[in-house]
């Protein structure tokens, strides 16, 4: 039995992983900002679930979450970085305080959570941290730049902290889903307030009121719930998972144009090394 530490468990892949880990026979602290929407799924298992009031943009609600995890169960051993939200705009269309708001939740939210885990889990010589990210850090599609570049930075973040904690027995591992049939791409979308005419025809496709692909997502979120699970479970798990059938589909093919560039522009690319003076 392991102790699981989930933001964003209200709806969507957040509430399908705790209800999974619970039913699996593990602990769970099941948070959201607003505890009153998780209270059902804490009902149901009394004994290994506990419901707390969680916004990752706040100090106190973290430090206070954390402590209440560690009286309860003893420590924290898999904490999953779920809690973010979608935001559209063409990068020239978007607010500041949009802007920062989103890094604020998807990328410091994170990092905080990640900051107050670690002392127990360096001092018990292990732990899992997943990050969910999203298949739009690889695939960065108009209109989603910097939600994009919100999972890009998680990312980044990620892979340095793969390499600071794999030595002290910590695991971190990066989730890519695809799109999954959750409120993401619904109720918990946001977006600009004034679109630009211009970007009509790339960013202003991808609008609320243009795209139709709410509630018809290929993605099941209960079968990525499992498969998180066996990533926390595997004795070697990867630093990199990706779910869903979309998701594998254009990260192949985005690594392999990534790989055609870099093999077409080469000759450029070693040209600016210094030159070795010849014996």
């Amino acid at each position: 039995m392991a102790t699981w530490l989930i933001t964003g468990c209200s709806t969507g892949l957040g509430r399908a992983l705790a209800q999974t880990v619970l039913a699996h026979g593990h602990n769970a602290v099941v948070t959201a900002r607003s505890v009153t929407t998780v209270e059902d799924i804490a009902a149901a298992y009394p004994d290994t679930a506990l419901p707390l009031p969680l916004d990752v943009t706040n100090s106190g609600e973290i430090d206070s979450a954390v402590q209440q995890a560690r009286a309860r169960f003893g420590g924290i051993d898999v904490l999953v970085n779920n809690a973010g939200y979608g935001y559209r705009s063409a990068v020239e269309e978007a607010d500041d305080a949009d802007i920062r708001q989103l890094f604020d939740t998807n990328v410091f939210g994170a990092v905080d959570m990640i900051k107050a885990v670690l002392p127990g889990m360096r001092a018990n010589r292990s732990g899992s941290i997943l990050n969910i990210s999203s298949i739009g850090a690889r695939i960065s599609p108009p209109g989603s730049g910097y939600y994009s570049a919100s999972k890009a930075a998680l990312e980044g973040l990620s892979g340095s902290l793969h390499n600071e904690l794999q030595p002290l027995g910590i695991n971190v591992t990066v989730i890519e889903p695809g799109a999954f049939r959750t409120d993401f791409a619904g109720r918990s979308l946001t977006q600009s307030a004034t679109p630009i005419e211009d970007y009509a025809e790339t960013a202003g496709k991808r609008r609320k009121e243009n795209d139709k692909m709410h509630g018809t997502q290929q993605g099941d979120p209960v079968k990525a719930a499992e498969a998180i699970l066996a990533v926390a479970a595997s004795p070697n798990p990867p630093s990199l998972l990706v779910l869903g059938s979309d998701a594998f589909n254009a990260f192949a093919a985005v690594a392999q144009a990534q790989r055609t560039e870099l093999d077409q522009w080469r000759d450029l690319s070693l040209s600016t090394d210094i030159e070795r003076e010849q014996p």
